[in-house]
């Protein structure tokens, strides 16, 4: 909401999250007091172990990358701003997607292909053996008998 907090899904199954301050208030001389962020996964809308989760973040840090995301999963990250006391925390701004498992589509492609030249392969050795059959042991067993 507001373009607070934004999660960039990449082509390589990787999400990079930005965001800014603007969203949690109008910068004040009291910015020095941020402390950082903390950042926190869910998955499915159950709260599960990730590299992700209840990261630390600096005060200068405004992207993450959540490297190997897997796909056909829904993921919900918040973000949550820590600020030096008294200053109240303000609430957690979240971001829900899922990643489309492009990856998985590309190793079907490739062991489709590798199977297709396993079966080419063996075809052109079945050929062999068969015309090495015909050819040369069928002559020497000819002059045997």
């Amino acid at each position: 909401a507001g373009g607070a907090l934004v999660a960039n899904v990449l082509r390589n199954g990787s999400v990079l999250l930005q965001w800014g301050l603007r969203h949690w208030g109008p910068p004040r001389p009291a910015a020095a007091a941020l402390r950082g962020f903390a950042l926190n996964c869910s998955w499915d809308g159950t709260y599960t172990r990730f590299p992700c989760d209840s990261v630390e973040l600096g005060a200068a840090c405004r992207d993450y990358l959540l490297a190997e995301a897997h796909g056909s999963v829904r993921y919900r990250l918040c973000l949550q701003p820590r600020f030096a006391p008294p200053r109240p925390a303000p609430p957690a701004q979240c971001v829900e997607f899922r990643v489309e498992p492009a990856a998985m589509r590309d190793i079907v492609v490739a062991m489709t292909a590798v199977g297709g030249s396993i079966c080419v392969m063996l075809v052109f050795i079945c050929l062999l053996v068969a015309y090495i059959t015909e050819n040369l042991m069928s002559p020497a067993l000819a002059r045997g008998g």
